[in-house]
């Protein structure tokens, strides 16, 4: 078994690359690609499992990447991995079908949020539902807005200063979440796309959309900022832009992503879930909007009509801790 950890070669990571692109049943399975992550093989399995170390925790993002047969020898050789470490595991963002293989192995497993997806060949903005949307769209082309999909070495600079105000906007102690959401530029920038909103010249706007692998293959809206002064319906124009192109090149599904603490429901919750958890997770999901934004996230996702809503989870290896979850915020930056 390999534990790959510290500075990760471009090379490693581009291997990590086309596991994912082989095995990876995870819309936003590409995000274990993030610097920062580590890496976790065995020669048992053609599979792997990225994390990342925080304290006394291992935290294992996005299920585990290996043939379904072999799944739970990778898992269960982690688990062993980490018991000589002398680190806890818990994992994040891991799907309904994965629930009975970490339960299995001894997980405790509870519903932290849910993903959102529009399914591309079955996708219109006719209907009076979709009247706000359009008007908005509308209103931002008639601005003057312009959208290029563009390669992002030509544009770094632009999208820096977007950043930046962003960033700014958001006030002095602010920090850019991490870890469960995208980033760009390294050795796997090649696989992703950005759409760049531009008025008048200036760049004021982008969306990065990641490729995602598996039985819902797709794209992933990933990392979008805008510049504060920029104009309502820029975002929607942009990722309209996005969504007929990639249906024009017969991609099957657009995956919105995860969004924590929303379409909670206990029926979701497998047997044995953690009570306490469950009350922890339905706190924030009441309360935790400096934690997450999670209302305005779910707003902007739900006026897509996406077809698609499935529960995620986070599991932990043995009881549930309020340790792990407090280290979750913590790597996340979310606190």
């Amino acid at each position: 078994m390999t534990t790959r950890s510290g500075e990760i070669s471009d090379e490693e990571v581009l291997e990590v690359l086309e596991r994912l692109r082989k095995d990876c049943d995870n819309p936003s399975g590409f995000l274990a690609l993030n610097s920062g992550n580590a890496y976790f093989t065995d020669p048992a399995t053609n599979g792997v499992i990225a994390y990342r170390e925080a304290g006394s925790y291992l935290l294992q993002f996005g299920g585990v990447h290996a043939p379904p047969d072999q799944q739970e020898t990778l898992l269960r050789s982690f688990l062993g991995d980490a018991c000589r470490r002398r680190r806890k595991v818990v994992a994040v963002q891991v799907l309904t079908p994965d629930v009975d293989l970490y339960v299995r192995c001894g997980f405790t497993v509870n519903q932290v949020g849910s993903s959102y997806s529009v399914h591309l060949p079955d996708f219109t903005l006719r209907g009076t539902r979709f009247m706000k949307l359009r008007n908005k769209i509308s209103r931002a082309r008639r601005s003057g807005l312009e959208v290029t999909e563009v390669p992002y070495e030509e544009c770094a600079a632009e999208v820096a200063a977007i950043d930046g105000a962003w960033l700014r906007s958001k006030g002095r102690h602010a920090k850019e979440i991490e870890f469960l959401v995208g980033e760009l530029g390294g050795p796997v920038q090649h696989a992703r796309r950005l759409m760049l909103g531009r008025l008048g010249g200036k760049a004021i706007a982008y969306i990065s959309y990641s490729p995602a692998y598996g039985s819902r293959s797709g794209w992933l809206h990933d990392l979008s900022r805008r510049l504060p002064e920029a104009p309502p319906g820029v975002m929607e124009a942009i990722n309209l832009t996005a969504l007929e192109t990639f249906r024009k090149e017969e991609a099957e599904w657009l995956h919105f992503g995860f969004t924590p603490f929303t379409g909670l429901s206990a029926e979701h919750d497998p047997a044995g879930a953690s009570a306490l958890t469950r009350k922890v997770i339905g706190l924030l999901a009441d309360h935790g909007d400096k934690v997450y934004p999670a209302a305005s996230q779910l707003a902007y996702k739900e006026k897509w009509g996406p077809q698609l809503v499935h529960p995620e989870y986070m599991a932990f290896h043995g009881r549930a801790r309020l340790g792990a979850i407090w280290q979750i915020l913590r790597v996340t930056k979310s606190v």
